[in-house]
C-alpha cells in the first residue's frame, strides 16, 4: 500500500533536480551577459582613451613661438667708436683683438688693452671686452628673448661670483636696452688692486656684456670706480645701440613694445658698412645658451688682475 505514495515522492525529487539542473545554464548565461556588459563598458573606454590619444600624432608640429626680433649680430670689434676706445683703452695698439667663435652669427667678442707707461711715476693699465650673444626662437627652448632674458640673468650672477672679488655690488640700470645691470668689485693681485665693471644688457633677443677694469700700477692711485662705471655703461649703450643699426632694414623681424636704444647718424652708417654676411647658424648650434661655449673668451689674454709688466 505504501509503494504507490513512495514511487510518488520519487518523481517529485527527480523532477525538482531537472528543474534545478535546467536552472544552472540560465544562470551561467546571465552571467555572461554581465560579464560581457561589463567588458564591453570598460573596451568601451580603453577605444575612447586610445582615439584621444590618437589624436596627438607624434608627428603634430609643436606650438609655434614669436620669431627672434634680431637675426644678426655685428662686429664686435666694430660696436664702438673711436672716440670712445680713445676714452677706455688710449693706449690700446690696435684696433681689437676678435675672439675665435665657433659661429660669429650667434656669438663673438673682442677686447683691448691699454697701458699708459709713466716709468718711476706709474702706470695706468685699462683692459676692455665686449662680449655679444644672439639667440634664436626655438619651438622646444623658447622664443629668442626669453632665452636671453635667460643668459642676461646668468651673465649677472657669474660676474658676482667671481672668485676673490671683494666689495661685490649689483645695481639694475635704466635707459640701456630692455634690461641692464652692472655689476662692480674689487680683485687684488699682488700689490695692486684691479676695479672691475661688468655691464650687462638685453636688447630683444640679443645680450651685450662690457667688461672693463682699471689699475694704477708700480705705485699710481687707483683709477675711481665710478668713472669707470660711467665708461662701462657708455660703451655698453653704444654696443646696444650697434645691434639695433645692424638689424635695420630687414634683420629685424618683429617690433616688441622695448624702446631702444638711440645712436648717432654717423655710427649707424659705420655700422651698416659693418654688417657681416655670414650665412645663418646650423640646426642645433642655438641651443647653447651658456656664454662659456663661446671660444672667443679662451682667446682673451687680459682679464682683471692680469698685472702688464711696466717699465721702470
Amino acid at each position: 500500500m505504501h509503494r504507490p505514495a513512495q514511487r510518488q515522492r520519487q518523481r517529485q525529487r527527480l523532477s525538482r533536480i531537472i528543474v534545478c539542473a535546467a536552472a544552472v545554464p540560465v544562470i551561467l548565461v546571465a552571467s555572461g551577459c554581465s560579464s560581457d556588459s561589463d567588458s564591453g563598458s570598460d573596451g568601451a573606454k580603453k577605444d575612447t582613451g586610445s582615439k584621444a590619444s590618437a589624436s596627438k600624432k607624434p608627428g603634430d608640429k609643436p606650438a609655434s613661438v614669436e620669431k627672434a626680433a634680431y637675426s644678426k649680430l655685428p662686429e664686435p670689434c666694430e660696436v664702438l667708436s673711436k672716440k670712445t676706445l680713445a676714452d677706455l683703452v688710449p693706449k690700446a695698439k690696435d684696433k681689437g683683438k676678435a675672439g675665435t667663435s665657433t659661429d660669429t652669427a650667434l656669438r663673438g667678442s673682442c677686447s683691448w688693452d691699454s697701458l699708459d707707461n709713466n716709468g718711476v711715476d706709474g702706470s695706468q693699465f685699462r683692459w676692455l671686452r665686449v662680449s655679444l650673444m644672439r639667440f634664436d626662437s626655438d619651438a622646444s627652448l623658447g622664443s629668442g628673448a626669453k632665452r636671453a632674458q635667460d643668459n642676461f640673468a646668468k651673465q649677472v650672477a657669474d660676474a658676482q661670483a667671481i672668485k676673490d672679488a671683494k666689495g661685490v655690488k649689483a645695481e639694475p640700470v635704466q635707459g640701456v636696452g630692455d634690461q641692464a645691470t652692472l655689476v662692480r668689485y674689487d680683485l687684488k693681485k699682488d700689490k695692486d688692486t684691479f676695479k672691475q665693471q661688468t655691464f650687462v644688457t638685453r636688447v630683444e633677443n640679443a645680450v651685450v656684456t662690457i667688461d672693463y677694469n682699471g689699475a694704477g700700477l708700480a705705485g699710481d692711485k687707483s683709477p675711481d670706480a665710478g668713472d669707470l662705471s660711467k665708461a662701462a655703461q657708455k660703451a655698453a649703450k653704444e654696443a646696444a645701440a650697434s645691434v639695433v643699426s645692424a638689424n635695420e632694414g630687414g634683420g629685424k623681424a618683429s617690433s616688441g613694445s622695448s624702446e631702444k636704444p638711440k645712436t648717432d647718424d654717423a655710427k649707424k652708417d659705420d655700422a651698416k658698412k659693418d654688417e657681416p654676411t655670414k650665412d645663418a647658424p646650423k640646426a642645433g648650434d642655438s641651443k647653447s645658451d651658456d656664454p662659456k661655449a663661446d671660444d672667443s673668451k679662451a682667446d682673451d689674454s687680459k682679464s682683471a688682475g692680469d698685472k702688464p709688466k711696466s717699465k721702470s
